[in-house]
């Protein structure tokens, strides 16, 4: 699957697509030493994020996420890529901390990633 959109980290991601159909806070939202969602409000709440290609419309909430997110890096839980339907700052400057590849909007595509589906991720051109 080829995604287009504005990219905030430029990157290359392959693997396992999962997708929450909420918007998600980082902070109490995923444990950041486990990766694992916590957000009783997500469909993918109790699943980590580790190694995923993670797919959710938007982050929310304070914006120690982006802390999060980093330290979700450090700890070696991360998501190999993080897409949003819309981009917002808190994601933007985590994915940008932790040095994930990140398009700020997915566009236009064919279908949408589903959960347990392998896909391969492009970012830019």
């Amino acid at each position: 699957m080829i995604l287009s959109g504005r990219k905030i980290s430029k990157g290359l991601a392959e693997g396992e697509v999962l997708k929450s159909t909420s918007p998600i806070s980082f902070l109490g939202g995923v444990d950041p030493n486990t990766g694992v969602i916590m957000d009783k409000n997500s469909n993918a709440c109790g699943k980590s994020i580790k190694d995923k290609i993670f797919v959710f419309p938007m982050g929310k909430g304070s914006t120690v996420g982006s802390y999060v997110i980093y330290q979700l890096k450090k700890n070696g839980v991360a998501p190999l890529a993080i897409i949003n339907r819309e981009a917002e700052t808190i994601v933007s400057v985590g994915a940008r901390l932790g040095r994930e590849p990140e398009p700020a909007d997915e566009g236009s595509h064919p279908g949408e990633p589903t959960n347990a589906s392998r896909r391969k991720v492009f970012f830019g051109r």
